[in-house]
C-alpha cells in the first residue's frame, strides 16, 4: 500500500505539472466580433484615416481627412455613432493627412492643406453610473503650427511630441519633405537624402531621436535629430529589394522597426554593434515573419510586448511576435482592403479600416506569445545583442522589457553544479567507504560510519548559509594556498607512506591493522597548515602579485566570491554522506566468506578489492552515484546562496551560475498565477522531474543488469 501510494503521488504530481504547463503551448485563436459602418477614407490622400479604441473596447474612434466631421466615435456593441461635440477650431481646417505618436496614449496631428499641422489628443474618462461602466470621450484640440514654407498641402505626416519638444516631417504634393523641431527651429529644414525616390512612409522613434524614411524604390533612410541641431543622414539600407515600403512602426521599447512592403513581406530590422566595445551600428535584418498574400498597408504595434498586428489589400490580419519570429495568428480577410488598423491597448483585439468604410473588431486570444519551442531552447536574437544567445532574463524595471525565457542557461547551471559537487562528493565518499569498509579497523569503524551518516542530517540552509557568508569570503583570500594543497596534500601522503616502509618491523607490528589513519591525518594536517601560512608566498610565486589579476591577463578568467568553486564543495559535503553510507553498505555486504577465500589464496587486500569486492559490490556503488547526482540536481538552497545566481554559460569555476531549481525559489513567489512566467517555472519543475525521473530508471536498469551479471560473486 505505501509503495502504491508513492506512486500514485508522483502520477499526480506529474498531471499538475503538465496541467500548469500544457497552456502556455495552446495556440492563440481570434475572431471577427463585430462590424461598424465608418465613413470611407479619402482615396485622394494616401494617409487619410486612422482609428482607435479605449482599453476597454467600448469605444471606437475614427479619424478621416477630407471630410465635413474629421473626428468620429461609435459605439463598439450598438455600432451607433456617439455624438460629441468636438472644438469648433476644427470646422475651419481642411485635413490631408493624419499621423499618430509613437508610443502610449491617443495623440495625433492633422496636416492641412495649407501646409499646418494640427496637434489632437483624445482622451477617456471611465466612471459609473448605477453599477454600470460609463466611458465618455473628449477632444482637445492643439495650436496650429505652420510646417511649410509655401503653404503647400501635406499628404504624408509624422508627428512625435517628447519633452524636449515636437518634432514634425511633412511630405508635400511637390514631393518635398520637411522637417522642424518645435519650437525651436524657426524655420523647416527640407530634407533630401533620398534623393528622387519617392516617399512613402515617414515614423519617428518615441524619443523624437530618430526618422525613418521608407522610399517606393525599396530603401530605408535613417535620420538622427537632436533638438537644436540639422537633421543627419546616418544610415541608408537597401530594405525590401524589388518592392516598395508601404508601412512602417517601430515596436515598443523604438529599437525594432518593423517594415512592411509591396510585396506582402514583412520583417524587423534593428540596429546593431559592428563590434563588442563600438558604439558604431548598423541597421539589420533581425526577423522575418510569413508574408502576406497582398500589399501590406498598416502596422499597428502592441503597447504591452513585441507583438505588432499587419494588415493587406485583401483583408488579412496577421498577428506576429518579434522576438520569436513567429507568426501567431492569420485572419483571413473579405477581400476588401485595410487602409488602417490598431492593436487594442490591452493587444487583446483589433480594430481596422477598410477601404469602403468599415470598421471591423476583432477578438484575439493570445496570452502566451513570447513563448515557442525555438523561444525556450534555442539562441534568440535579442534587441541590443550582436548574435542569437541563449538567454534567462524574465523581468526588468522598464515598460518595453524584451522578456527572455531560454531555459538552456538554467539547463546548463543545473547541471554544472552537479558536476563540480559530484567532483568533489564521488572521489571522497567512495574512496572513504572503500577504507571504512576494507582497512579501518572495527572499533574505529563503528564511530566514523555513524558520524558521517549524521552530516545528512544537516539542512541545507544552514550548508547555503555558511557556503555564502563564510566559505566563500574564505576561498577568495585563500584560493594560493587552495590551489597548493592540490599538489600538497597528494604529495604528503606518498612520501608519508614511502617513509613508512622503511621504518622497522618492530614500530609497525604495535599499530594494529586500519590504524594507519592516525599517522595520515598528523601529516595531512601539516600540509594544509603549511600551505595556509605560506598562502602570501604561494600566491607571488605561482601568480605574481594578484591571482585575480593573473586569471584576467592570461586565462581572460574574472574572479567571483560566490563562484562554482564555492557550490562544488559545499553541495559536494552534503552529498558525501549519502554516496558514503549506500556505498559502504555495499562494500560491507560483499560475503567475508569470499573476501576471506580471496586472501587465503595469497591475494593481498587491494588485489582482493579491486579483483572481488568492488565488482561485486558495483551495483550498489553505482546506485549511490546516481542517487547523489539526483540529490545534486535538485538542490536550491546552497546554490541560492552560494551563487551569484547570474544565469550565464560558462564552465569556469570562477564564475557563478544558476539552477533550474534555484530559479523557481526565487521567481515564484513574484511570477503573476497564470502568468507566461509562472507556467514557464512550473514547466522548469517538469523538466527537472523528468531528467530525476529518468537518471533513476536508468540507474536502475543498470543496477540490475549490474546485479545479474555479478550475482555469482
Amino acid at each position: 500500500m505505501g509503495g502504491i501510494a508513492v506512486i500514485l503521488s508522483i502520477v499526480c504530481i506529474f498531471i499538475f505539472l503538465v496541467k500548469e504547463v500544457i497552456p502556455v503551448f495552446f495556440p492563440p485563436h481570434g475572431t471577427q466580433v463585430g462590424h461598424v459602418a465608418g465613413a470611407p477614407p479619402s482615396a485622394a490622400f494616401p494617409q487619410s484615416s486612422l482609428i482607435g479604441m479605449d482599453e476597454y473596447q467600448e469605444i471606437i474612434y475614427q479619424l478621416t481627412a477630407g471630410s465635413d466631421r474629421q473626428i468620429r466615435f461609435f459605439n463598439v456593441q450598438s455600432g451607433a455613432p456617439i455624438i460629441l461635440d468636438l472644438p469648433p477650431e476644427l470646422a475651419t481646417v481642411h485635413v490631408t493627412a493624419i499621423a499618430r505618436a509613437v508610443g502610449v496614449g491617443n495623440r495625433f496631428a492633422f496636416g492641412t492643406d495649407d501646409g499646418r499641422i494640427v496637434p489632437v489628443t483624445i482622451d477617456f474618462t471611465a466612471g459609473y453610473e448605477a453599477g454600470v461602466r460609463l466611458i465618455v470621450p473628449a477632444v482637445t484640440l492643439g495650436i496650429p503650427i505652420q510646417l511649410t514654407p509655401a503653404k503647400e498641402p501635406i499628404i504624408r505626416l509624422a508627428y512625435q511630441p517628447t519633452e524636449r519638444g515636437t518634432f514634425t516631417a511633412a511630405l508635400t504634393d511637390h514631393g518635398r519633405l520637411w522637417y522642424a523641431a518645435l519650437p525651436s527651429d524657426d524655420t523647416p529644414i527640407a530634407l533630401t537624402g533620398h534623393g528622387s525616390e519617392s516617399v512613402t512612409a515617414v515614423i519617428f522613434d518615441s524619443r523624437g531621436e530618430t526618422l525613418s524614411i521608407g522610399t517606393a524604390a525599396g530603401s530605408l533612410y535613417h535620420y538622427e535629430v537632436r533638438e537644436g541641431s540639422p537633421p543627419s543622414l546616418v544610415e541608408t539600407a537597401s530594405v525590401v529589394p524589388g518592392a516598395s515600403v508601404t508601412a512602417l512602426s517601430y515596436l515598443i521599447g523604438d529599437r525594432s522597426l518593423a517594415i512592411g512592403s509591396s510585396a506582402g513581406d514583412v520583417s524587423v530590422w534593428m540596429p546593431v554593434r559592428q563590434a563588442q566595445e563600438s558604439s558604431t551600428t548598423r541597421f539589420r535584418l533581425i526577423h522575418r515573419f510569413d508574408a502576406h498574400p497582398s500589399s501590406v498597408t498598416a502596422i499597428s504595434p502592441s503597447l504591452r510586448d513585441k507583438g505588432f498586428i499587419t494588415g493587406d489589400t485583401q483583408g488579412n490580419l496577421f498577428v506576429h511576435y518579434s522576438t520569436s519570429s513567429q507568426t501567431l495568428l492569420k485572419l483571413q480577410g473579405n477581400q476588401q482592403a485595410i487602409r488602417t488598423l490598431t492593436f487594442s491597448p490591452k493587444a487583446d483585439g483589433a480594430v481596422a479600416l477598410t477601404d469602403r468604410g468599415e470598421l471591423l473588431t476583432y477578438t484575439i486570444h493570445n496570452p502566451h506569445p513570447e513563448v515557442t519551442f525555438a523561444a525556450l531552447f534555442k539562441p534568440v536574437w535579442y534587441e541590443g545583442y550582436e548574435k542569437p544567445e541563449h538567454v534567462w532574463q524574465s523581468s526588468s524595471g522598464a515598460d518595453d522589457f524584451e522578456a527572455k525565457f531560454g531555459l538552456i542557461p538554467l539547463i546548463f547551471g543545473t547541471l554544472k553544479g552537479t558536476l563540480y559537487a559530484m567532483l568533489v562528493a564521488v572521489p571522497l565518499a567512495l574512496l572513504g567507504a572503500i577504507y571504512t569498509s576494507m582497512f579501518m579497523h572495527p572499533n574505529i569503524r563503528a564511530k566514523i560510519k555513524p558520524t558521517i551518516e549524521i552530516m545528512a542530517a544537516l539542512p541545507t540552509v544552514i550548508l547555503g548559509f555558511l557556503a555564502g557568508l563564510w566559505l566563500a569570503p574564505m576561498l577568495e583570500r585563500m584560493f594560493p594556498a587552495i590551489v597548493a594543497m592540490i599538489v600538497a596534500v597528494p604529495a604528503s601522503v606518498v612520501i608519508a607512506t614511502v617513509l613508512w616502509q622503511y621504518l622497522p618491523a618492530a614500530t609497525v607490528r604495535r599499530l594494529r591493522p586500519g590504524m594507519e589513519s592516525f599517522v595520515l591525518v598528523p601529516v595531512i594536517i601539516c600540509a594544509v597548515w603549511a600551505c595556509l601560512g605560506l598562502n602570501q608566498q604561494i600566491e607571488s610565486f605561482l601568480f605574481g602579485a594578484d591571482y585575480k589579476s593573473w586569471f584576467a591577463t592570461h586565462w581572460g578568467l574574472r574572479y567571483d566570491q560566490r563562484n562554482a568553486l564555492v557550490v562544488g564543495f559545499a553541495m559536494g559535503f552534503a552529498i558525501v554522506p549519502i554516496i558514503f553510507s549506500i556505498s559502504e553498505e555495499a562494500l560491507s555486504n560483499v560475503p567475508r566468506h569470499l573476501i576471506a577465500g580471496s586472501l587465503a589464496l595469497g591475494a593481498t587486500r587491494w588485489q582482493t578489492l579491486v579483483k572481488l569486492v568492488l565488482i561485486s559490490a558495483s551495483p550498489g556503488i553505482f546506485s549511490a552515484s546516481m542517487i547523489g547526482f539526483g540529490r545534486a540536481i535538485g538542490e536550491t538552497m546552497i546554490v541560492l546562496m552560494a551563487t551569484g545566481n547570474t544565469p550565464i554559460m560558462d564552465w569556469s569555476l570562477f564564475n557563478g551560475f544558476r539552477t533550474l531549481s534555484a530559479n523557481i525559489a526565487v521567481e515564484i513567489p513574484e511570477a503573476p498565477h497564470g502568468g507566461t512566467l509562472y507556467r514557464i517555472l512550473f514547466l522548469a519543475a517538469m523538466l527537472l522531474f523528468v531528467f530525476t525521473f529518468l537518471i533513476n530508471t536508468v540507474a536502475e536498469v543498470v543496477r540490475q543488469r549490474l546485479r545479474t551479471k555479478y550475482s555469482q560473486y
